[in-house]
């Protein structure tokens, strides 16, 4: 996500800085964002020359580095002590009036803005898998944002082409509590035999015009992080969101989906 989210704002023209927890996670967010920012240009998304392009583009694992930023996207996984210890790191070296935000997809911005000195330059900003074909951006509002915000973020998000979805924060916000939802029926369908995996899928594209369905967009996505939302959804909103046991199961079995080459679908 680090790395998509970095090609967006990159195609789009800004300075971007990506810092990486050491040299091994820089060297490999480096090579995916180059080998992005060539594949846009190759396919004509993108005018201009590589080399001028990634003169935009710094990596370092300093993170004292994003004292000149206007904007920091906080792109971790999703676990609640990993995020705060973060974006309090980030904090302290921001300048006062640069924005915080987080890519966080169903933890509470309220409550991350809570660890913070300054949590009115807070907010959300949940970007989509993958981030370059992705047209949306969920702008998450906490309790402590500052109003002005809301209207900085959507033009951020309208300036990398993609349209913004302004919620307030609330467990899952909008999209991961309804793309949850669906998933989470799906895997009780393909636990109850009532019909394969990739005819579930095809119901939902065909009949619905999703353009991916909720079981392979769930290997995508990965299952361990389906999973983990979903507990945290449960713990906030009530048993609806308990995952089945087919998904606890595929996750203890390491089928966590297109990064294993096993999860609802063969990805081998």
């Amino acid at each position: 996500m680090g790395a998509g989210i970095a090609h967006a704002f990159l195609i789009r023209g800004a300075d971007v800085l990506v810092v990486e927890r050491d040299e091994a996670a820089a060297a490999a967010a480096r090579e995916r964002v180059e080998s992005s920012t060539a594949k846009s240009l190759e396919r004509g998304v993108l005018d201009g020359n590589l080399d001028e392009i990634l003169q935009r583009f710094t990596v370092s694992v300093d993170q004292a580095d994003f004292a000149d930023r206007d904007l920091a996207v906080e792109a971790v996984p999703e676990d609640w002590e990993l995020k705060v210890s973060s974006l309090k790191a980030v904090e302290a070296h921001l300048d006062p009036e640069a924005v915080l935000a987080s890519n966080t997809s169903s933890l509470s911005v309220t409550g991350l803005s809570a660890e913070l000195t300054r949590p009115e330059r807070f907010l959300g900003l949940h970007f989509f898998n993958p981030v370059p074909a992705s047209t949306l951006i969920e702008v998450v509002i906490g309790a402590q944002t500052a109003p002005e915000l809301v209207e900085v973020a959507r033009g951020w998000t309208t300036g990398l082409g993609k349209t913004p979805v302004v919620v307030n924060d609330a467990p899952g916000f909008a999209s991961s509590r309804l793309g949850v939802a669906i998933a989470l029926e799906a895997m009780r369908m393909v636990e109850e035999g009532v019909a394969s995996a990739e005819d579930i899928d095809n119901a939902m594209v065909l009949g619905y015009k999703h353009p991916t369905g909720p079981l392979r967009t769930t290997d995508i996505v990965g299952l361990d992080v389906r999973l983990g939302i979903a507990e945290y959804l449960a713990s906030t909103l009530g048993d609806r969101f308990d995952p089945p046991q087919i998904l606890r199961d595929k996750v203890a079995r390491g089928e966590l989906g297109r990064k294993s080459g096993r999860g609802f679908f063969d990805w081998s």
